[in-house]
């Protein structure tokens, strides 16, 4: 086996760190050659904690797949996300005076856009460009306006940064384990790009990613990012919060957290006729009274908490609804019971659960039980391209997907 059509990926979740090793080849699916998952030490939310920790957990997770895969890697794609990314929406506009629209119209509004983002922060560093849309004498174009006679272009683009001394931190712990990071993803786009369809991207999905300790969300149009952002408050944050109020043992609060049913109707096997928290539910501390109401208004708070700050991001008012139906939740979190339906009834739209399969029916390659999706979205990404983003170019464009709008773009 060539290792030239070889590429590595790695995953720096909260939980754990997941690398795939795959042949980079023309076949339909990727072909995974092995797979690694070790528990991440060092890192909170994307953010470096401890060098030293997380580039012991690097080495360790990359150098289990290699020994499977009988290979050296030394270039990897790394996916993360945390609270300090930053999404920028701008349009940038040139007058064409009557003429046809040129490739280099395109390709300066592009760097004025990289610019203006580049100076308006020059503490961050882009880790992603979308095209949003074209507006052309007026008129609202979704695909490349080339040859189109007009007066004035303006051009919609989305800007996805994260702190450049976060980056660095990132990076240093890949040079602490003598591997060269060939590209950054979001953990948020990747799921998008494994988790939904084209018609949905095309006409406008939000995905919410319920983790443990944070919540990431993506609003995709016209196979574009629009909005993207991370909230620092994950479903964990409900049994510390039974926890505290209850003065509960942690884990008994992670167990009722779990029996809850979201509804907030069906949950008699939690409490007793009198509407009171069971006895076998105190495991580690003293029985005492606990209403249900009380536990229901613990819940009730932290997730409003978390519809506020949704709500705030996507820019919403009180009486304008989402600007889309198609509203997803995945992630552990969404297993919690009818949690979407609390979701449906804050936004006015039917939310749906997504149930991650990881596709391990079709890749053996894939550890047990655990979920690999973003690193399979990245992976499409990687092989297919995806044509509202602009990246360096670094693939053969005869055998990829690549659109127009990712040619045209320079070094990042």
């Amino acid at each position: 086996m060539s290792s030239d059509n070889l590429k590595g990926i790695i995953e720096l979740g909260n939980e754990y760190f997941k690398c795939l090793i795959f042949e980079d080849t023309n076949y339909e699916q990727p072909k995974i050659i092995s797979s690694s998952i070790v528990p991440s030490k060092g890192i909170s939310n994307g953010t470096v904690t401890n060098l030293s920790e997380v580039s012991q957990s690097i080495r360790s997770c990359v150098g289990e797949a290699e020994k499977i895969a009988n290979i050296t890697i030394k270039k990897i794609n790394v996916i993360f996300e945390q609270p300090e990314f930053l999404c920028t929406k701008l349009s940038k506009n040139r007058k064409v005076n009557g003429a046809k629209i040129q490739r280099d119209d395109i390709i300066f509004l592009l760097k004025e856009g990289k610019k203006q983002v580049t100076q308006n922060d020059e503490s961050h560093k882009i880790i992603h460009i979308f095209n949003h849309n074209y507006i052309v004498d007026g008129k609202k174009f979704d695909d490349e306006p080339i040859g189109i006679y007009a007066d004035h272009l303006s051009h919609e683009m989305t800007f996805l940064t994260a702190p450049k001394s976060n980056i660095k931190n990132i990076n240093q712990t890949f040079i602490n384990s003598d591997i060269e990071v060939e590209r950054y993803f979001s953990s948020i786009f990747a799921l998008v790009a494994q988790l939904l369809n084209i018609n949905e991207l095309k006409h406008g999905s939000i995905l919410i990613d319920i983790g443990l300790e944070k919540i990431s969300v993506g609003f995709f149009q016209n196979i574009a990012l629009l909005n993207s952002f991370t909230i620092p408050i994950g479903i964990n944050h409900i049994a510390k919060d039974i926890s505290k109020v209850c003065l509960l043992d942690l884990q008994e609060s992670q167990t009722i957290k779990n029996k809850l049913d979201f509804s907030f109707k069906n949950n008699d096997e939690l409490f007793s006729s009198d509407n009171l928290l069971k006895d076998i539910y105190f495991k580690r501390t003293d029985y005492r009274k606990i209403s249900k109401s009380l536990i229901f208004s613990i819940v009730k708070a932290r997730l409003d908490e978390v519809f506020r700050i949704i709500k705030k991001n996507l820019y919403m008012t009180e009486n304008k609804p989402l600007s889309t139906e198609n509203v997803f939740i995945t992630g552990d979190g969404s297993s919690l019971s009818n949690l979407e339906n609390c979701f449906s009834n804050y936004f006015g739209v039917n939310v749906k659960k997504i149930y991650i399969n990881s596709s391990r029916k079709n890749n053996k390659k894939l550890e047990n039980n655990k979920d690999f999706t973003s690193c399979l979205g990245a992976i499409k990404i990687i092989r297919e391209g995806w044509e509202t983003e602009a990246i360096p170019v670094s693939v053969n464009e005869e055998s990829r997907k690549i659109g127009f709008f990712q040619r045209i773009f320079g070094n990042n």
